[in-house]
């Protein structure tokens, strides 16, 4: 496995990976922070953009916070970095 340590901005217009902030993926989904939809919207967007399997995808720390610790399962940093955009980082 695979930690991953994102920013989430629940609420935005529409979910997308809005790129690196340093070390830490920033992620923007349209679910709002409440019952664990934004939670959700973010594994099921990371799933979609790394072409994964959503169970794949476990936000480990942070489910309360915008700063998080996602594990994904079956790719190494360097791949999912490659896969999101991040070449310089």
């Amino acid at each position: 496995m695979t930690s991953l340590r994102i920013k989430v901005v629940p609420g935005a217009s529409r979910s997308e990976i809005a790129g690196w902030l340093n070390d830490r993926l920033k992620v923007r989904v349209a679910a709002v922070p409440e019952n664990g939809k934004a939670n959700r919207a973010v594994e099921d967007l990371l799933s979609k953009a790394l072409g994964i399997s959503s169970r794949q995808v476990h936000i480990t720390a942070g489910t309360q916070s915008p700063r998080k610790t996602v594990e994904i399962e079956g790719l190494s940093l360097l791949d999912i970095k490659n896969q999101l955009g991040a070449n310089n980082t």
